[in-house]
């Protein structure tokens, strides 16, 4: 069985999230989804979510390309996760390219394009400018 794992805050839940789950889907068998904890997007991203991390992880299971759904609670937990679940594969959207490459002692890592025209910022850009 192939192993994907993907990381993110998946906050205000949208088509390009989608995307993005079923192309890392479509790389292996089994999809794990490390979510941003609301600690860790605070303290770390200094972003606060408008979903908490038990809402979010809901949506999430709630999609079928997901399997199974963890937090992400620290930046270096990765190879740890990798470890530990036997990751396969690495996946991220292509904006963070290159910044994970380190990885690739562990597994495979694959940057996915974005979906250009949505994100997180851009619905709460939008929303706010109503």
């Amino acid at each position: 069985m192939k192993k994907v794992i993907t990381y993110g805050t998946f906050d205000l839940l949208h088509y390009g999230h989608i995307n993005l789950l079923r192309r890392a889907k479509e790389l292996g068998d089994y999809l794990i989804v490390a979510l941003s904890t609301d600690e860790f997007n605070w303290n770390e991203k200094g972003k606060k979510s408008y979903f908490s991390y038990e809402q979010r992880k809901k949506l999430l299971e709630a999609i079928r390309y997901v399997d199974l759904v963890i937090p992400e609670e620290n930046w270096d937990q990765k190879i740890a996760d990798v470890r530990e679940f036997r990751v396969d594969t690495f996946v991220m959207g292509d904006d963070w390219e290159g910044k994970f490459d380190f990885l690739k002692a562990y597994c495979e890592v694959v940057y996915l394009p974005r979906t250009p025209e949505i994100s997180t910022t851009q619905i709460k850009r939008e929303l706010k400018d109503r």
